[in-house]
Formats: C-alpha cells, structure tokens, sequence
C-alpha cells in the first residue's frame, strides 16, 4: 500500500464571536498539534480584504510558528508573488531559512488572493500578467543564488543564508504546471479551489519536469478540504457548514463566519444544491474510515504520496478531532518502515 504522507493549510478563520487574536492564536495551536499528530508540513496562506480570514501575511506568521514548534515543515500555501517584490520575498524567505534551516516551505501563486483593487493596492506595478509573473519568478531565482545585478553591480538578498527555502508553484487550473517544470520546482495542486482538476496536471509536471538544485525528481502533492467526524452525523454537520460557507463565497460574502445554530436550521434552495454538487469535488468528508478511503484514493489517482488538508469547522473542538482522527487512520504517528 502506498505510503501517504499529510500536510495542513491553515487559513486562520475568524469565527462567530471570536476576535482575529483567536484566530491567530488557533493557528499556532493547530501547528503545534500537527506535530505532535505526525502531520509532516504546516502551511499558511494570503489573503486581503477580508474579515473571515485573519490570515493576511504568512511570512510574519511562520515566524512564530515555526519557533512554537521543532521539527515539522512550515510554509506558505502561498505568498501571491504578484502581491510583492521579488526582491522582499527574498529577503523574508532568507531570513526565515536563517533562523529555522532545513524546514522552511515557500509555496507561491500568482492568483491576488483578494479583488482586484486591493491586489492593485498591494503592489501598484502588478499588471497581473503571466509574463510578469514569470519574470518575478526569475528574478527570484537570481536573489536566492546572488546572481542579480545590474550595470551598477550586484544587488543581494539579505541575510545571505548557506540555503534556501524549498520552493513550490501552487496550481488549481493546472496552467502553473508547466511553469513548476520549467523552475524545477514542487507542484501543489489545489483540488480543495477546483473539485475539477485531474491527474493529467501532474503528469504534464512530470513529464516536462527539468531538474533544479533543489528538486532532482519531480514532487508534486494534492491539496483538499477534509472533514472528519467521530459518527456520520457529526461529519454531516461538519460538511453542511462548509457547504455554506462556499455558497457565501460564491454569492461574494467573505465574512463574519456563519452562527452555527444559524445553519443548522438553513434550508438551501435547489439552485444552492446545484452549487453544492458543483463543489463536491473540492470536499472529503465522512468517519475517519471514509476519510482514509477517499484520500486513498485520490492519491493513487493522482499519483501523489503526499496530501494538504484544510478544515474550516463549526468549532475549533471539532477541527482538532479531526485532525486528531484522520491522524489514528493513517497511523502517522507510527514511523515509516
């Protein structure tokens, strides 16, 4: 049986009556439980403008999440490089490999994690082009091995650490794959955005993959939402309140996170049942014996030995047995023989 290796994306929800001081401080409680469940790598994301998601700044974040915990991977999941300079991201990512070497991730999109003004805000010189962002990329390859310059000299990225992050292109459509081969770096597919995406994304990785530095082989992961419950009904609850939460997405609502009494008692429309099964791609839910099944599944089908999971919960008591419970599935606590 093949070997699945398990990852968290953290998106620091704020939940109903909860303050952005909670969310963050569940963020770094959730790191240290990844931990101490066997979960292999922690990672964070951007987003703008938004009161349900405290997560704004990952490179800040992973600071202290990474001195909270001692071996487990953390990373962006991602910086939208499109939000910054090339130059900054490596800066922080420099530092960041400086004070916690060997175990930092910098997963990278070039989605703006926000509408389009704030993104606009965020760095005024993005034209939201490919072309850009390709460039960004490059540059950024040349800041981490002091290589850039220009006529006037060398401009380097401090501090200069003896190593670099371990680089990753998040995709969801699968138009980023060619550019993860191309770079020669990771591939994240983010099936928890598309329920669409197939397994033809990672073989266009693979088959186009050019060895880097860092990535001899190619290494691609899958990324999806992921309920567990102790008994079906508590997953189907867990699963209707994501449901929800979806359909606010789509009707442009990001925020304050839903009552929970409120949805319990929601009767959704059939054109909301319609959406619902549109999204179902994007969701895994079910008892932890579901649960082990379906990411079974999806990493044989994918061809993947490695899976990130993000759980949005009705409560932060329910998102920890999860955690704890697709944990006892896969026995990750136990070591690989």
């Amino acid at each position: 049986m093949k070997h699945i290796q398990l990852g968290v994306l953290d998106q620091s929800v704020v939940r109903q009556g909860a303050t952005v001081q909670d969310a963050i401080n569940e963020t770094i409680a959730t790191a240290k439980l990844a931990e101490e469940l066997g979960y292999t790598r922690f990672w964070v994301s951007e987003h703008h403008n938004s009161t349900f998601i405290a997560g704004s700044t990952p490179e800040v974040l992973m600071v202290k999440l990474a001195d909270s915990t001692n071996h487990i991977r953390i990373g962006s999941g991602g910086i939208m490089l499109p939000n910054h300079s090339a130059l900054k991201v490596a800066e922080n990512f420099r530092m960041l490999e400086t004070l916690f070497p060997g175990r930092i991730d910098l997963g990278m999109g070039r989605a703006p994690g926000t509408d389009r003004i704030t993104s606009s805000l965020l760095n005024p010189s993005n034209d939201f082009s490919e072309s850009s962002y390709l460039r960004q990329l490059e540059h950024l390859q040349h800041f981490f091995r002091d290589t850039a310059g220009t006529e006037r000299g060398f401009i380097y990225a401090a501090p200069q650490s003896p190593t670099i992050p371990m680089q990753w292109i998040l995709s969801s459509s699968g138009g980023s794959s060619n550019i993860a081969a191309r770079f020669g770096m990771g591939l994240a597919v983010a099936k928890f955005i598309n329920g669409f995406v197939k397994p033809d994304v990672i073989e266009t990785y693979r088959k186009n993959f050019r060895p880097s530095d860092q990535y001899a082989e190619p290494h691609a992961l899958l990324s999806v939402f992921v309920l567990c419950g102790e008994t079906e009904e508590k997953a189907l609850e867990m699963r209707k309140m994501m449901d929800y939460i979806l359909i606010e997405f789509e009707k442009g609502k990001f925020g304050p996170f839903p009552d929970v009494a409120t949805v319990r008692k929601y009767k959704f429309t059939e054109g909301e049942l319609e959406r619902i099964r549109y999204n179902s791609g994007r969701i895994v839910s079910g008892t932890k014996e579901d649960v082990k099944e379906q990411l079974t599944k999806l990493a044989n089908d994918f061809d993947v030995d490695e899976i990130v999971i993000s759980t949005m919960a009705d409560s932060n008591e329910n998102r920890i047995r999860s955690f704890e419970l697709i944990s006892e599935a896969f026995n990750l606590r136990e070591p690989v023989q």
